[in-house]
């Protein structure tokens, strides 16, 4: 099949390889302009156009594409029966809907209509879903909200983190296009609409959705670290310092301390760091880091701060 692929971050590589290799002819990788990266904002190219290459596929960059004559020149010269676009990180415009006569096709990476947005993985996993999977759907004007082609489940384990759940979607998500795109081919599938009434969003993250609200439970608290890796993470202040968690686990009911202290309070116990969360339960930290300062153990940590009885974590 004559393809176009639009695509960016790591999470699109499995599908742009799998369709290479099953012999499509991808036309053109789009894909977005190199950023600068770092402290010395070296312009850096994305993982899609590093892999285009190497595939022997042409890339393009475009700033942007809802105006831009030259690219959608490009785009109908090449005449493709299908866009694939796997987090492309930009709105694909109704010229582009209306180009290729089997749509543009969009590999998300939750249970449609669950989590529509730019992060279904991190809030799956922070909201402590058990499950989640990928979806393909032909991509309409709205946000994530185009009828469904394939679903396929995926558990999320009680301590998984979205950072590893990401990988594993992208492989998963890279065979169920596959088998889209054969469906398509043949004629034998056919899209059904999204359940509206059932959708929930996935807003992009922020740095605030990191900060730590004590007054949830411990494994709310744990549940939102894990969604948040690798970024935006976990912190709080201690003596109007940030303090990064960058470690933490449930507390294990033998081993914390009384649950009549407020959210937030500090309890130590051999070495141990314990903060109390709401529903009388408590965190465990086990890696942290002073603003300023290295990450450390919390018993390092420990050894070089003195805690003073009852002191809190909180904003």
């Amino acid at each position: 099949m004559k393809l176009v692929f639009c695509g960016t971050p790591r999470f699109a590589l499995p599908t742009l390889e799998r369709l290479a290799k099953a012999g499509h002819a991808i036309e053109l990788a789009v894909t977005q302009p190199d950023r600068p990266i770092g402290r010395s904002h070296l312009l850096t190219p994305s993982p899609v156009k590093l892999l285009a290459r190497q595939l022997g596929i042409p890339v393009a960059q475009p700033e942007k594409i809802k105006t831009n004559p030259e690219f959608e020149a490009r785009l109908r010269a090449i005449q493709p029966e299908a866009i694939v676009v796997v987090a492309y990180g930009r709105i694909v415009p109704s010229w582009m809907l209306d180009l290729p006569p089997l749509g543009n096709l969009n590999l998300h990476a939750s249970l449609l209509p669950k989590y529509r947005g730019a992060a279904p993985i991190q809030w799956a996993v922070a909201n402590g879903e058990t499950i989640t999977g990928a979806t393909t759907i032909r991509i309409d004007q709205g946000l994530d909200t185009g009828p469904i082609l394939l679903a396929e489940a995926l558990p999320i384990g009680p301590h998984q983190t979205a950072e590893e759940i990401a990988p594993l979607l992208a492989e998963r998500g890279a065979g169920l296009m596959l088998e889209t795109l054969r469906g398509l081919e043949h004629g034998s599938l056919h899209a059904r609409p999204q359940d509206d009434s059932a959708a929930t969003l996935a807003p992009i993250l922020t740095r605030e959705d990191a900060h730590i609200d004590f007054s949830r439970s411990a494994q709310q608290i744990y549940n939102r670290w894990r969604g948040f890796q690798p970024w935006p993470g976990a912190y709080t202040f201690l003596r109007a310092r940030k303090l990064t968690i960058h470690r933490m686990r449930p507390a294990l009911r033998a081993s914390i301390p009384p649950s009549d202290a407020p959210s937030g309070a500090i309890a130590v116990d051999q070495g141990r760091l314990f903060v109390a969360t709401g529903q009388a339960s408590w965190i465990e930290a086990l890696e942290v880091q002073l603003e300023g300062r290295k990450k450390l153990s919390a018993r390092d940590f420990l050894q070089g701060v003195s805690l003073a009885p009852g002191e809190r974590l909180g904003s």
